[in-house]
């Protein structure tokens, strides 16, 4: 037995043997804030009509003709300009993955660029496709730094550069001019990823417009269907035209084209969920900087930055008193110290204050 399995484990690659998988934390009992999810839920009534909706859907048939129609929603949601096209993902991971597979040629050293600290699956994704990752730190207050990352783009001649827009964890906009440079300069794809493009002030549409090479990625996940798995993808329609080619024929399923679709045609309904999001996230920044020992960041996002005096004890101590964040401080050291914490309903933001004000509390008391 102990032979099959060995054998069976070595056709694997090794360098897979050896990665670690993307974690997702255990949360039943807790108030989530690790993931920057949209905490409010469907009114009642949208509930049955949504229910209603899908137990009408042909679930014997394959995803077909919906899934077009999702995208021409999608599309005309986000103001497409004209000679762009849009693709879909099962998610902004499937989107990075197929990206890396466009990009990947066999022999040859492709190299794929991303700020740091930053969304871990743009690494993970080159790893898997033997892709070279280039991690170009930010500076001390989360900024680009244009002149390494010009100089990295010149060096290693990045396939692609991506730029989340706001970044994760961080939570910020970047300097558009700087972004404006940057893309001019890079050789390959630059992508934008607008993940969290609802709470923000700014996106790239205009610059997308003007640049045939830059895409922008966003996804229907914090828009309030993280449970749904919609990614989407825009840019020059050659150029989507022949990434698409690498996507499964039925990457989303005719009951998650058909809840995307109800979204957008209730979007006024996640446009106030957002708004509301965006007035907590302003009054938790307001009570963050009243508590001592706590810096939160700008944010941009649904989530806020803090840096906090011992950062593992206050969060396992947070979690113990039922509210769990993100514990980023050993992602990069400029995170070092540093908590992440996702705007949730009022309720939740008031118990993640208290959790956190007990906590500093109690670390002070010794």
């Amino acid at each position: 037995m102990k032979a099959a399995l060995d054998r069976a484990l070595g056709v694997l690659r090794d360098d897979l043997r050896a990665m670690h998988a993307y974690a997702v934390h255990p949360s039943a009992g807790l108030i989530k804030l690790d993931a920057m999810e949209n905490p409010f839920r469907l009114p009642a009534e949208l509930q049955r009509a949504l229910g209603e909706r899908l137990g009408a859907v042909a679930i014997n048939r394959y995803p077909g003709e919906r899934t077009q129609d999702l995208a021409r929603a999608l599309a005309a949601h986000a103001g497409l300009p004209e000679g762009k096209a849009l693709m879909l993902g099962n998610g902004s991971d499937e989107l990075i993955s197929l990206l890396a597979m466009a990009v990947s040629k066999p022999g040859q050293r492709i190299a794929v660029l991303a700020p740091l600290p930053g969304f871990v699956m743009y690494g993970l994704s080159s790893a898997y496709q033997h892709l070279d990752f280039v991690g170009v730190p930010l500076t001390a207050d989360f900024e680009l730094d244009e002149a390494a990352m010009l100089a990295a783009i010149a060096e290693h001649r990045p396939a692609i550069v991506y730029l989340a827009y706001p970044n994760n964890p961080t939570a910020n906009l970047w300097d558009e001019a700087v972004i404006e440079r940057i893309a001019q300069a890079a050789p390959g794809l630059v992508v934008i990823d607008e993940a969290y493009q609802p709470f923000a002030a700014r996106d790239a549409m205009a610059l997308m417009a003007r640049h045939p090479q830059v895409l922008i990625m966003r996804t229907m996940s914090k828009f309030g269907l993280a449970g749904v798995r919609i990614g989407y993808l825009m840019g020059h329609a050659e150029l989507i035209h022949h990434i698409d080619k690498l996507r499964p024929p039925y990457n989303v399923s005719v009951l998650n084209a058909e809840a995307g679709l109800f979204a957008l045609e209730h979007a006024q309904v996640y446009e106030r969920q957002a708004a509301a999001l965006r007035d907590g996230r302003a009054a938790l920044q307001a009570a963050l900087a009243r508590l001592p020992g706590v810096r939160a960041y700008p944010s941009e996002a649904n989530m806020i930055l803090v840096r906090v005096p011992e950062a593992d004890r206050l969060h396992a101590d947070m979690k113990a008193r039922g509210v769990l964040v993100k514990n980023v401080s050993g992602m990069h050291p400029l995170l070092a110290g540093c908590l992440r914490l996702t705007v949730g309903t009022a309720d939740e933001n008031a118990a993640m204050l208290a959790a956190l004000e007990a906590s500093l509390a109690a670390l002070v008391s010794g």
